[in-house]
């Protein structure tokens, strides 16, 4: 049971790298100040919550993940090649961040659904909620450059 747990916690702790890296990328790529702000900001909670993560993986006595995943990596590769021939405005930015905390909510609601210890769960449920709160900013910021462009 503990190699399932650690199993689920290092997909978590992926999944926060990815955002961190995806958040990072956004702030990088924006040329708007509350956007690249935001943007830093999230990139750090989700290097917290990997932070978390890999301290509970190691308090199993298992090997923590230390980067996100390879389907990531590909994707922000693929943002980059789309972003050469298309250009990246804030709305296209916002866009692809909603789409990485749509994957980051799937993946934490998968984890609340497995039977993990009161302990982890509690963690993964509080993280769960930073998650929704995230894309629901970004959602929000997203309509709001929408409406602006239209």
């Amino acid at each position: 049971m503990a190699d399932t747990i650690t199993s689920q916690l290092n997909e978590l702790i992926e999944t926060s790298k990815d955002g961190e890296n995806g958040f990072r990328k956004a702030a990088a790529d924006t040329k708007d100040s509350a956007l690249r702000a935001f943007f830093t900001q999230g990139a750090q909670r989700c290097a917290e919550g990997a932070r978390e993560l890999q301290d509970l993986v190691r308090s199993l006595g298992g090997d923590p993940e230390r980067s996100g995943s390879t389907a990531a990596a590909m994707h922000r590769g693929w943002m980059n090649v789309k972003e050469a021939v298309t250009g990246r405005d804030d709305k296209a930015i916002l866009d692809e961040v909603e789409r990485g905390e749509d994957y980051a909510k799937a993946a934490y609601r998968k984890a609340i659904e497995q039977n993990l210890p009161a302990n982890l769960k509690a963690v993964v449920e509080r993280q769960y909620q930073g998650v929704l709160a995230n894309h629901d900013k970004v959602k929000a910021l997203r309509e709001r450059y929408r409406a602006a462009a239209a």
